[in-house]
């Protein structure tokens, strides 16, 4: 299961957040705004997921930076 960690305000910022996730070993979900699919831009907000019991993990890695 998959819980809401934060919304950022483009892909763009999305795909960042992501990757410095992924560099700390967290896996993460980008997923574009409810009702555009695949007709999101990159300029669309996304919000990202994480693992259920890994929120706490991923604010860890934001207290760090």
């Amino acid at each position: 299961m998959w819980v809401p960690f934060m919304t950022v305000r483009n892909g763009l910022i999305a795909e960042t957040w992501r990757e410095l996730f992924a560099a700390e070993g967290l896996s993460v979900r980008v997923v574009p705004p409810v009702g555009y699919g695949e007709r999101a831009s990159l300029f669309d907000e996304r919000t990202l997921y994480v693992p259920t019991g890994k929120a706490h993990v991923a604010r860890e890695i934001l207290r760090k930076i």
